[in-house]
């Protein structure tokens, strides 16, 4: 298992993969931990969840660096993913207690209420493009609420994977409370067998979601999926170009563009299109590309050779197919993953960067005649993870908000996710939900408890 550097090609580390052996004696030890931690008092949880928000402040450079290094994330989203993984910590420290209270209900009993209570080891199956808030998002409800986690991460960021159980560790959890696998994806399914393993969660692609949810349905499993998306942005008559230009460039080309909920449809009325296009793609071809490690980089690598041969691919497919070509559109040479910030127009259907999900640093625009094209542009997906809705008009906008087949529709926004709020999609970007209260039940038993 191999730690390779996008920007330069070169290996950072080589990791051993576990063994069977090594991986049973884990989870028998993360087991006989998670007996004891589901008793701890909820207090103590959560101060040692404040524990492992300070941790992580602590260390924010070093393990903003280490993101980088393993997977090509520019310096300032790496050490802001820091602090966001921090902010979830925090979160749930400040609200679990509440999140868990038993929930009283009137019946024919002399009292019956709802507890809360723990399931067990949930594993975790992880994606490289946010190595450390994807974990954080699972880990910190999973562990506050009373179970164990074991986490399977990307093989290209296990640095990544073992620095996050060893900030659990610092913080005081119990030993054994989270532990990572490395293991080949080979390995994932007799994890998910496992009797001690009682869920699993995957954010990934849309076929390795097929696989673990085929793996959890197999062995009767709960499982929670967050998978591809492919967002649409839509941009009405009334939208204010300024903002809209402006946070479209950022909501494209953050991560390079490697990102699930990063807009990637740009659905623009006709009469907008031409000053949508120049004002974009203004902005997107002065964005500078370069070492992650700086400061002033605004595009880092791909995370790995093979996904820039594929968004090439896709791009040179579509503009065969009749795609106007705005900016970018080519490899970039070097020992390095980069590829050119790219913008597209006059997209349209059965193009690649039209039905498939485009995972790097290109815009895709489409335009469209009227708000109920734009609708039926924005529903015309397999998946329906996140959007953006661009209008000054905010009630119609909450309108077309209902209508638009997603988990999450950001109205003059940048759709992100936030503690605060459930995070998930519908058709194949998944089911299921993470963070807010939502989340931290999707791992717990809601049991019913009837008194006479």
């Amino acid at each position: 298992m191999e730690s390779i550097n996008p920007t330069n090609g070169q290996l950072i580390k080589e990791y051993k993969a576990y063994t069977e052996a090594q991986v049973s004696k884990i989870i028998g030890l993360t087991y006989s931990s998670y007996k004891e931690w589901r008793l701890v008092p909820g207090a103590e949880k959560s101060a040692l969840m404040k524990n492992a928000a300070a941790e992580l402040r602590k260390n924010k450079k070093e393990l903003a660096r280490l993101i980088t290094m393993e997977m090509g994330k520019i310096i300032r989203e790496s050490e802001a993913e820091i602090e966001k993984c921090a902010w979830v910590c925090d979160y749930y420290a400040d609200n679990a207690g509440r999140f868990l209270q038993d929930e009283f209900i009137a019946s024919d009993a002399g009292k019956s209420f709802v507890s809360f209570e723990p399931l067990g080891i949930i594993l975790a199956v992880m994606p490289w493009n946010f190595p450390f808030w994807q974990v954080f998002r699972f880990a910190a409800p999973a562990l506050i609420a009373g179970n164990a986690g074991l986490l399977k991460h990307a093989s290209n960021v296990s640095g990544c994977a073992l620095a996050i159980e060893s900030i659990f560790k610092s913080a005081g959890f119990p030993d054994h409370l989270f532990s990572s696998l490395l293991i080949p994806s080979k390995m994932v399914e007799p994890v998910i067998a496992h009797r001690y393993v009682r869920a699993v969660t995957l954010t990934g692609s849309e076929g390795a979601g097929s696989a673990v949810a085929s793996a959890a349905g197999k062995y009767l499993k709960k499982s929670v999926l967050e998978l591809g998306g492919s967002d649409p942005y839509i941009v009405l008559d009334d939208a204010d170009l300024n903002s809209c230009v402006k946070v479209s460039a950022q909501a494209r080309m953050l991560n390079a563009g490697q990102s699930c909920i990063a807009a990637k449809r740009f659905i623009v009325v006709r009469n907008r299109l031409k000053e949508f296009e120049r004002m974009q793609t203004d902005i997107i071809s002065k964005m500078k590309i370069g070492d992650p490690l700086s400061e002033s980089t605004d595009i880092g690598p791909l995370a790995r050779p093979e996904f820039v041969a594929e968004i090439d691919w896709q791009i040179k497919q579509s503009v065969k197919m009749g795609a106007r070509l705005l900016c970018g559109g080519s490899k970039i040479d070097g020992d390095g993953s980069f590829y050119q910030a790219t913008v597209l127009s006059d997209v349209r259907a059965g193009m690649p960067v039209y039905r498939e999900e485009t995972f790097g640093p290109v815009s895709v625009i489409i335009p469209v005649k009227n708000e109920e094209e734009a609708i039926a542009v924005a529903n015309d997906s397999e998946f329906g993870l996140g959007g953006s809705l661009w209008t000054r008009d905010i009630k119609h906008g909450e309108e077309i908000a209902r209508r638009i087949e997603s988990g999450s529709v950001f109205i003059n926004g940048m759709t992100k996710s936030d503690p605060r709020l459930p995070f998930g999609g519908i058709k194949k970007s998944g089911y299921g939900r993470e963070l807010s209260h939502y989340g931290l039940k999707e791992f717990v038993n809601i049991k019913t408890i009837w008194i006479k």
